[in-house]
């Protein structure tokens, strides 16, 4: 029902005269349509209460536009594809590592059809989902046998779980720390069962305080590794061979959580060195915990590689079931550790080809954005790059920035432009900095450079 001409309701339609409208009358592709009324009669409730508390209201093809976009937007599959000209490699937010061109051919293989991911095709019987990667890490790690769960904080959950629950673990102040979404070391020990023991001070910890520590009811010793912050100055940290030796002493596990999970050696590549899977067992660490999806480049998932008799434990535990690894990321794990065994991660792990791309080769790309932008002012400059995923922290890569300066970007300027390239169908993560808009050669993957600069183009014509 129409309210007077006069009031700021006028422009809002009924339920009916939405869905009679053209847009909308479109979408008769759809068979099961009651959705597309519920969207109407929110959206117009909504747009009630924001005109009750003072905002304009909006005409009736307005309102129906939105409305369609919405629908489309729901029946679009997430999350969608973007490409990364931020300057982050891991970036948590964007989904971390871009999967390698193997490891996507992997996922698309096993699930159009049926796949052996708990059968043994020489029995004939039912096999394990464990068997699939646990060669490749043994390989890898030189670990004695190995665990894949859903992340790096279940794999931690279910190592306390197992070995610690109703008893006491040690860890250093200094490594009772907090990471990302608030996820907390004290938090997954009080969830696990265990006890947290926390012992030395924030900045100075010596194996002597863990050793005073330990008591009958001590099940083991944490060691986490502070991958996004530093501790520099007056600061001391127990070596982990030290914390082995003692661990062995009074016959308790060294659980080593190392988080992102590094597999080669990250100074070659101009780095701080990060502490690899197989140092960890080499230093004599029980368990190792880490990540798949940060510097491994790989799906997300939780790996543990040990000794048998933990791994064992493990795999037993009734929560093992509850965070295991599901078969598309299982599938991905394999085809991105295979690489690393046979030498060919740079070419084929895109965070790595990343990493070790050389600086002429940013410039060329960067240059050859540039010319390819006619008519639009813009330059290559230095710039940096960071890691990301809570790797590595503070350390930054040298790059060649294509930069877009604030006044070719118009009204609006330079976050104007960012948010009209967020909105694309292939979105653009960019970065403003002193009045640029700037893109980072380093991360967008070569594949994508034909859609960037497509998107690139239409947005500023």
């Amino acid at each position: 029902m129409k309210v007077n001409n006069g009031s700021p309701f006028r422009n809002i339609p009924s339920v009916d005269s939405v869905l009679n409208a053209e847009k909308i009358k479109s979408l008769g592709f759809i068979k099961d349509q009651s959705f597309i009324t519920e969207i109407i009669r929110s959206y117009l409730s909504n747009t009630r209460e924001l005109i009750q508390k003072g905002a304009p209201s909006l005409e009736e093809a307005e309102i129906i536009s939105d409305i369609y976009d919405q629908i489309i937007d729901l029946l679009e599959p997430k999350p969608k594809k973007i490409i990364n000209a931020a300057g982050v490699i891991i970036h948590t937010n964007l989904g971390r590592a871009p999967l390698s061109e193997s490891a996507q051919k992997s996922i698309v293989k096993v699930s159009g059809g049926y796949s052996d991911l708990e059968y043994d095709l020489l029995k004939g019987t039912r096999g394990s989902r464990h068997i699939h990667p646990e060669r490749l890490l043994q390989l890898l790690s030189k670990a004695e046998s190995a665990i894949v769960v859903n992340n790096n904080a279940s794999a931690l959950l279910l190592s306390l779980s197992t070995l610690a629950s109703g008893k006491e673990v040690i860890v250093s102040r200094g490594e009772s720390i907090e990471i990302g979404g608030r996820f907390r070391i004290p938090d997954v020990l009080k969830q696990s069962g265990a006890k947290i023991i926390e012992v030395g001070t924030t900045n100075r910890t010596y194996v002597e305080d863990y050793e005073d520590a330990i008591t009958e009811e001590t099940a083991a010793i944490l060691r986490v590794h502070r991958s996004n912050f530093e501790i520099v100055g007056f600061s001391h940290t127990p070596e982990a061979e030290d914390l082995a030796i003692l661990a062995n002493k009074y016959s308790i596990p060294l659980i080593n959580d190392l988080g992102s999970g590094c597999l080669i050696n990250t100074a070659k590549y101009g780095l701080d060195p990060e502490p690899t899977v197989k140092e960890a067992i080499n230093e004599g660490a029980h368990l190792a915990l880490f990540s798949g999806d940060k510097l491994l480049g790989g799906p997300q998932a939780g790996i543990a590689v040990g000794q048998k008799i933990y791994i064992d434990q493990l795999k037993k535990h009734p929560l093992a079931r509850a965070v295991r690894i599901d078969k598309l990321d299982l599938a991905a794990l394999t085809a991105t550790l295979i690489p690393y065994l046979t030498g060919n991660f740079e070419e084929e792990i895109p965070i790595w080809r990343m990493i070790s791309a050389d600086i002429d080769s940013l410039d060329k790309r960067a240059k050859r954005w540039s010319r390819n932008l006619r008519g639009i002012k813009s330059k290559v400059i230095n710039g940096t790059t960071a890691v990301g995923g809570g790797s590595l922290p503070g350390q930054l890569l040298p790059t060649r920035n294509l930069a877009i300066p604030q006044e070719s970007c118009g009204v609006g300027g330079t976050e104007k432009i960012a948010g009209l390239l967020r909105n694309e169908d292939t979105p653009i993560i960019a970065r403003v900095s002193e009045d640029n808009i700037l893109f980072d050669p380093r991360t967008i993957l070569p594949e994508d450079d034909d859609t960037f600069l497509k998107n690139l183009k239409a947005v500023f014509s």
